[in-house]
């Protein structure tokens, strides 16, 4: 669906360009000017960080560098075999960076400027959207303030905290003196520095951006893209937070957090964006942007790191996959915990299944009150009978009055009667430039369809629920309407937001960015919390199977499983703290292959011997034998192997309807029930069966209505419904 065209970026001056520049076009003779800090059609704010490749031959001191015909070569000091130059005086719109040499054809690169304060590519910014400045509070615990204008915006500080030998971070009283008890640290580089932490936060796209590396200041520089900290290795982790419920119209108070031992004490930069925690913006498509523009300040600031990280849970995982697989080049490599495959589609079905199923159990429907609990779960697919009754409640994010952060005003907020123009707290409609709208109410388009789906299919095949109660459940168990309201009839996608979420990657593809991204994709086992957990194993299985969907394997992907004992995503967890280090290894490993051959293979061929697929025993690690002693190693399917045994894995009511584990089917395609296929059914039971199916059952061994490939990357949204593909 291309609507409108896009500024591509130039490696040379094209006939066009060089007319208007007065430069001849055609090869350069390598000499070569490109934007670093970000993509040339993706720059925000005033300045953008370009380096200039000099050919064999020529002085970089005989270069020079214009913006739109003004001079800045003084801006550019030699980096190795070239130039690397901040330039600035940028404002929005198309701008023209020009390198030219003596004797040598000159290179242009022709930039699109967007404000810092987006958008770039994510579409018409939210309203309402409301600061949180005041409630913000940084890493050394400073209040945020007051914002400096209407778009949330700080005053860019830097703060300076520091480890204690007693293993706390405490505020650094005197930047020029160390403390007493200051601790020291020795990198993944060798590098042994003061443990002190430069702290910067600012602003950009309307989120509070942190960016945390070693530094000291009693005895270095500040750190520019020109002079590296000594304690910092060159690479960078950018930490995304979780959540997803009530996350919408705000600007947040907290990131994914950036003051992290393990990354720190490494030498990992860590950066993060109040925007990147799913529990402010539960919309993959801000927080990549937001991911986006916030990696752009580090770049200008810091320099462009060796490697970046993705490092998330839940809500983070989400961020993750979706980010590396839409917009490639953001991240290098993930590590997820507690993950799905995407908010949209992995997440929402269930949870609206699960509301339907809660919704009908718990009424008065003919037959609901035969299921026993058993039933109920057989039918859920679920692991403990509590979670049918947590994923309905999950399900408000499904719900445009349900749930909103308290710094939305309750005027501002939807009511069907009382503001039916208000702000509407759903996925949908926090999504809507994907999407598109209604035309008439101006609610999002929502891609939701349980049409045909046979709810307990294997329940029935399996003997748990009798054919009068599948029947019953079938026939009652109908749907919700736009305002999550239940309805006698099923729900219907509709059709421009389900072509819209396979074309642009709402729904993940994995055939993107991801097909040549290392994934460490790794489980705390929850799905056996007595009060029903969201974070369930199945979903790791849904991405992989994605993955090879989309590329043939999923060899890039590596499978962790732990019990709980660390809660959740806890990066001092030993066997995350290794993690880190060989997704590290991995990446250095890719960079240093300069054999040209298929981007996927070099990612499986470099990951490293010890990163395979293994769980480990209950309980806590308290060495690194123990941490191996503990390990299980073995190919990680479901329904197979010892861990398996360890940590089994559930499902989810759509794949106990028949549907696939990927999870990835919006609405099925549909066919004419089968009477082999029913074997037990009487003739009164066949002829009602026909009748609660008169349209047909799901066929899930077609694709889904409107399934196909991901139909490109970096889109950009220009209205709600309308995105065009720029590409890599």
């Amino acid at each position: 669906m291309a609507v409108t065209a896009l500024v591509v970026p130039l490696a040379v001056v094209t006939s066009a360009a060089a007319e208007e520049d007065g430069t001849s076009g055609g090869d350069t003779g390598g000499l070569r000017i490109v934007t670093v800090s970000s993509r040339p059609d993706a720059v925000s704010g005033t300045e953008t960080l370009a380096r200039v490749t000099v050919p064999a031959g020529v002085e970089p001191v005989e270069v020079t560098v214009t913006r739109d015909g003004v001079d800045v070569t003084e801006s550019f000091r030699a980096d190795g075999n070239g130039l690397l130059g901040l330039v600035d005086g940028l404002d929005p719109g198309r701008h023209r960076l020009v390198a030219r040499a003596a004797g040598t054809a000159a290179s242009a690169e022709r930039i699109d400027v967007h404000p810092a304060t987006g958008p770039v590519f994510s579409g018409p910014q939210q309203e309402p959207f409301f600061c949180e400045t005041a409630e913000y509070r940084s890493p050394a615990g400073t209040p945020g303030g007051a914002p400096v204008d209407e778009d949330c915006s700080l005053t860019t500080r830097v703060e300076y905290l520091y480890r204690t030998t007693g293993g706390k971070f405490a505020a650094l009283p005197d930047p020029a003196r160390h403390p007493a008890d200051l601790a020291t640290t020795t990198t993944l580089d060798g590098a042994e520095v003061p443990y002190i932490v430069r702290v910067e936060i600012g602003t950009a796209n309307r989120g509070i951006y942190e960016i945390a590396s070693l530094h000291d200041p009693a005895g270095e520089a500040e750190p520019t893209a020109h002079q590296r900290s000594a304690g910092w290795n060159g690479r960078l982790v950018y930490t995304l937070g979780g959540g997803c419920r009530g996350g919408w119209y705000q600007q947040g108070s907290v990131t994914g957090g950036v003051l992290v031992d393990p990354m720190l004490s490494r030498g990992f930069a860590v950066a993060s964006n109040t925007l990147n925690a799913f529990g402010n913006n539960c919309s993959d498509l801000l927080t990549t942007e937001s991911l986006a523009l916030t990696k752009e300040v580090f770049v200008e600031a810091y320099g462009e790191p060796d490697h970046t990280m993705g490092w998330g849970c839940s809500g983070g995982a989400y961020q993750a996959h979706q980010a590396a697989d839409s917009y490639p080049g953001l991240l290098d490599g993930i590590i997820v915990g507690c993950g799905f495959p995407d908010v949209g589609f992995g997440t929402s079905q269930k949870l609206a299944d699960a509301r339907l199923l809660h919704t009908w159990f718990t009424g008065d429907e003919p037959g609901a009150d035969t299921f026993t609990p058993q039933q109920q779960l057989a039918v859920s697919g679920f692991g403990v009978h509590q979670s049918i009754a947590a994923q309905s409640d999950g399900a408000k994010r499904l719900d445009p009055d349900a749930e909103f952060d308290g710094s939305v005003p309750l005027e501002l907020r939807y009511d069907a009667e009382t503001n039916p123009t208000g702000a509407r707290a759903t996925v949908w409609d926090h999504t809507r430039n994907a999407y598109g709208i209604d035309r008439g109410t101006g609610f999002a388009l929502r891609p939701l369809d349980n049409g045909g789906v046979q709810y307990g299919l294997d329940a029935l095949r399996d003997g748990a629920i009798s054919v009068d109660q599948f029947l019953d459940l079938n026939e009652g168990i109908g749907g919700f309407d736009i305002d999550a309201e239940p309805t006698a009839e099923r729900i219907r996608a509709d059709p421009a937001a389900r072509r819209a979420a396979y074309r642009t990657g709402r729904m993940l593809d994995g055939g993107g960015g991801l097909a040549r991204t290392p994934i460490i994709d790794f489980r705390a086992y929850t799905d056996d919390l007595a009060g029903g957990d969201i974070h369930m194993r199945y979903h790791s299985f849904s991405t992989r199977d994605r993955l090879i969907e989309a590329n043939g394997d999923a060899d890039n992907q590596v499978m962790l499983v732990q019990d709980n004992t660390y809660g959740g995503f806890d990066p001092a967890n030993p066997v995350l703290v290794q993690a880190l280090e060989q997704m590290d290894r991995w990446l250095r490993a890719v960079r240093a292959d300069e054999s040209g051959r298929d981007p996927h293979d070099v990612v499986v061929d470099s990951k490293p011997a010890d990163l395979v697929d293994a769980c480990w025993t209950p309980g806590a690690i308290g060495s690194p034998e123990e941490l191996e002693s503990k390990k299980v190693v073995e190919d990680i399917r479901p329904d197979a192997g010892r861990c398996d045994d360890l940590y089994p894995t559930f499902t989810s009511p759509r794949i106990v309807a028949g549907g696939p584990l990927a999870s990835d089917v919006i609405t099925c395609r549909r066919t004419a029930p089968d009477q082999a296929d029913y074997p037990a059914t009487s003739t009164r039971q066949w002829h009602r069966l026909r009748q609660v199916f008169r349209d047909g059952v799901c066929d899930y061994g077609r694709p889904g209505v409107d399934e196909v490939p991901m139909g490109g990357t970096w889109a950009f949204f220009s209205a709600p419904g309308r995105w065009d593909f720029a590409g890599e």
